[in-house]
Formats: C-alpha cells, sequence, structure tokens
C-alpha cells in the first residue's frame, strides 16, 4: 500500500457511516473516528502538510480514503512508538514517500541500470537519514533512562537512610 496521499475524484462514492470499503470515502467526523485522533488533528495534519485528503467536494468538504486512514496511523504510530515530534514525522514521511517513489520507477521496465543505481544510492542516503533520526531519539531516551536510574537509586538512598 502507498501512503502517499493523493487527489481523487470527486466522483466516487461518499459515506459519512464506519465504512470506507468499496472505493467509498469517508468524511472528517468519520475518518476521524476510525483513525481515533479528533477531527482537528486531521485538520492539523493537513496544515502541516503530513497529509492531504483523497478529495474536497465542491462544498469544501474533505474525504478520505484507507490510504489517508492509515497514513493517519502510521503518523500516530511514529508519534507513540518512538516519540517523534510532527517536524520529524515530516522528514520520516518524505523520505519514505520518496522511498515509494523509487521503487516504483526502479521496478518500471524503461528504468535503465544507470539509473537504478543512482535511485539506489539515493534510497541508501533516505535509509541512513531516517537511521540517524532514530538513533538520536534512541540517545535522548538513554539519557533520559540514566536520569531516571540515578533519580531512582538516590530514592532508595533516602528510604534506606543513607543520605548522601
Amino acid at each position: 500500500m502507498d501512503a502517499t496521499p493523493g487527489r481523487g475524484s470527486a466522483g466516487l462514492a461518499v459515506s459519512d457511516g464506519p465504512s470506507a470499503e468499496n472505493g467509498q470515502l469517508l468524511g472528517i467526523g468519520a475518518a476521524a473516528a476510525r483513525a481515533g485522533v479528533s477531527e482537528r488533528a486531521l485538520r492539523y495534519y493537513q496544515q502541516l502538510g503530513l497529509l492531504v485528503p483523497t478529495c474536497t467536494t465542491s462544498g469544501g468538504l474533505r474525504r478520505y480514503s484507507p490510504d489517508n486512514i492509515a497514513r493517519v496511523e502510521r503518523i500516530r504510530e511514529l508519534q507513540t512508538l518512538l516519540g517523534l515530534n510532527l517536524d520529524e514525522i515530516a522528514t520520516v514521511l518524505r523520505n519514505e514517500d520518496r522511498m515509494a517513489q523509487i521503487r516504483r520507477t526502479y521496478h518500471d521496465e524503461r528504468t535503465s541500470d544507470e539509473e537504478r543505481r543512482r535511485l539506489t544510492r539515493e534510497c541508501l542516503t533516505l535509509q541512513e537519514s531516517l537511521r540517524a533520526t532514530v538513533e538520536a531519539k534512541r540517545a535522548a531516551l538513554e539519557g533520559f533512562l540514566s536520569d531516571l536510574d540515578a533519580r531512582i537509586r538516590h530514592t532508595q538512598d533516602l528510604l534506606a537512610g543513607r543520605d548522601n
């Protein structure tokens, strides 16, 4: 599944109900409920460029596809699992989107061997960048854990009557 948001046709079937199956799109309330976020969060993700609704009705109502919901779930995963902030998430998503484009181009039969090598080098650079982002977060978490361990030892010493 490609996580890249796109613009769909306003002629697609639209549903404000709980289902986004069979090509149906969800309104903002149903999409927010499905993704486990608020409507305000969806609007904010759009404002930041993290999410683009599949289409907007002539009346200005946003419509979301299953791919949009998956992208919101990815944003939430990056927030909760890795503790990334929205700027860091934007970088991760841009890199992931570009790698998806690279994969499609790489597997296109019209792509030359030279172009495949260039794409592979670019993909490696993107992967290294993502790794650096995760490594920086890991280092920050390790520092935080070390500080907590020191505080725990100090508190344990206080309880044991070993005032330092």
